[in-house]
Parts: C-alpha cells; structure tokens; sequence
C-alpha cells in the first residue's frame, strides 16, 4: 500500500494518515475527474489536427505535388515538407492511443484501473480487493490520479510535438511553392 503520512503533528514524527480524509478523498477524486476530462479534450485536439492535416495534405497532393518543378529547390523542399507532414501524423496518432501501464498490483494494494481489477479477479482476490479499495479510498486515488496526470501530460507532449512538425511542414512546403514560382 502507499505509504501516507502527515508531517505536520507536533512530534515531528510521521504519523499515518486516516482512512476517513474525505477532504482530501474528495479533492483527490475532484482532480482525478478534471484530468480524465483533460485527457478527453487532449484526444478531441489531436482528432482535429488529424483532420486539418488530412485536409490539408489532400489541397497540396491534388494541386501543388503534380505542377512541382522535378528540378531546383522545389521538389527537395516538398518532399521535406510532406515528409515532416508524415512524422507529424505519426505524433498525433501516437497521442490518440491508449496508454497502459503493467499493472503493479498485488493483495493489500489498492484497485486503480482495469489491469489491476483483472489482475485481482485471477488472483481469486477481487471481492476482498474492492472492499479494501473502498474502505481506504485515498491511496487507490492517489495513485490513479498519479497515472491518469501522467497520461495527460503525455498526450500533450504528443500533440505539441506533432503540432510543430504540422506547421515546420507547411513553412517547408511553402518554400518549396515559392521556389516553383
């Protein structure tokens, strides 16, 4: 189980902290809900950028990709540019992907995801697990607030890579149209 304790008591010693903190059993579930619906909305903004890019490969591979000059700096520049199209694609559909984590549960540790419930059910455990889990809610929360905060920063990194790619390619492509002029 993960070890919480409180520092603040007058002793100066770590003393564990009770099972019944609803304050901080209903924060914890509070930010977990916020950062679920963070996740969300990471996975509609790739699903967008997909969309834009999709549109947006198909505008230059239908009109710019076959008048493109086969000699200078226009065709080298365009294969760039689709080339960093194609790794920003690559980004963004990374982002949209589930994320799973090997589950590190084990009698006595709190239910968190669906891993941990399957892992419980082999083990002949689950209903002694989800009476745990419930009867000590704020390190299963903790812990699921850990992972899902992890997931959502991921996404993002995701996106904002594949987002800069998006926009190096359009400037790469660009020059490679005004190079054809």
């Amino acid at each position: 189980m993960t070890d919480l304790t409180n520092t603040t008591s007058t002793s100066h010693r770590p003393t564990p902290l009770l099972s019944s903190d609803t304050a901080g059993v209903q924060t914890a579930e509070r930010l977990l809900a916020e950062v679920r619906a963070e996740i969300g909305r990471a996975d509609t903004k790739a699903s967008v950028l997909i969309g834009a890019l999709g549109a947006c490969a198909g505008v230059v591979l239908s009109t710019y990709w076959s008048t493109m000059p086969t000699t200078g700096p226009s065709r080298p520049l365009g294969v760039a540019g689709g080339l960093t199209w194609a790794l920003a694609l690559g980004f963004l559909l990374v982002s949209t992907a589930p994320r799973y984590r090997a589950s590190q549960w084990r009698a006595g540790r709190p239910l968190t995801y669906f891993l941990d419930i399957r892992r419980a059910a082999e083990s002949g455990v689950l209903a002694d697990a989800l009476r745990s889990t419930q009867e000590d809610q704020l390190p299963g929360l903790v812990i699921a607030l850990g992972n899902t905060s992890g997931i959502a920063a991921a996404k993002h990194r995701w996106i904002r890579t594949g987002l800069v790619c998006f926009l190096v390619g359009a400037m790469v492509l660009g020059g490679g149209m005004l190079a054809a002029l």
